[in-house]
């Protein structure tokens, strides 16, 4: 899916194409956004911004996918574009953009922010599978390949019966925020076949070891993903882990 297997997590309204091309030499993929694409969840990102967090709000979202996608065209990462909606319409639109940049669209169950679940965006996709499978195919259909960032311990959701539910519905990628909840990475990657991004307090050796013995394939960095000295770090513990399980040298506990 992409080498290293470190990837930049989106914050919505910091990361875009020059954030990602400011640590690229560290990472092997960087989601963008999250960026909301239809009136509803654009009006709730307007009500986020009002009580000081920030979006983006640019006066045509997909246009805006294209536009930030199209300056990663050389940086030499796997670019990805986290999105936020309840209509379909939109998220094919923007979906298509991915594809024409060889992007990874990411559907966005995973905000909870109340402004963006009362709408029905976010986290409230977890709470209905056949919605999030809609989104899912909806975006698989116009060839893009798809990730879906997910979040643990929110209330009344099987994590792996949705993860089951997304890779039917054609999804590549589960990004998972482990939240307190770590092991629940080992039992969303026993359910699918998906590749499976480990996410949440990825800052040394330890953290990058813990989500990879979980069975993750790759791990993702938040908040300090405009860090070099923590990109760093991370980098060398994640070569470590591949190069070592190259050799087949058992890795020391």
């Amino acid at each position: 899916m992409f080498e290293p297997r470190l990837a930049l997590a989106s914050l919505s309204g910091e990361s875009d194409a020059a954030w990602a091309s400011t640590v690229a030499e560290y990472v092997g993929a960087a989601f963008l956004g999250g960026i909301a694409l239809d009136e509803p969840t654009r009006e709730a990102a307007r009500e986020l911004v009002d009580r000081d967090r920030t979006e983006f709000l640019p006066a045509d979202p997909v246009s805006f996918v294209d536009e930030q996608l199209r300056a990663l065209s050389e940086t030499p990462l796997q670019p990805g574009f986290n999105v936020r909606t309840a209509a379909l319409d939109p998220l094919r639109d923007a979906a298509a953009v991915c594809a024409r940049h060889d992007a990874l669209v990411e559907i966005n169950a995973h905000c909870r922010q109340d402004e963006m679940c009362d709408v029905g965006a976010g986290q409230s996709l977890l709470r209905e599978p056949d919605r999030l499978r809609r989104q899912v195919r909806t975006a698989a259909e116009t060839d893009a390949r798809v990730s879906v960032k997910v979040r643990t311990e929110v209330p009344g959701v099987d994590l792996p019966a949705v993860a089951t539910t997304i890779d039917r519905a054609g999804a590549d990628v589960v990004h998972v925020d482990a939240m307190d909840s770590e092991s629940l990475v080992a039992d969303v990657a026993d359910a699918t076949d998906l590749f499976v991004v480990a996410n949440n307090g990825v800052r040394d050796r330890e953290t990058v070891r813990e989500y990879f013995e979980y069975g993750a394939d790759a791990v993702s960095v938040g908040r300090p993903s405009d860090d070099p000295v923590v990109l760093d770090r991370i980098r060398r513990a994640v070569d470590e882990w591949f190069e070592t399980a190259a050799s087949g040298v058992e890795r020391d506990d």
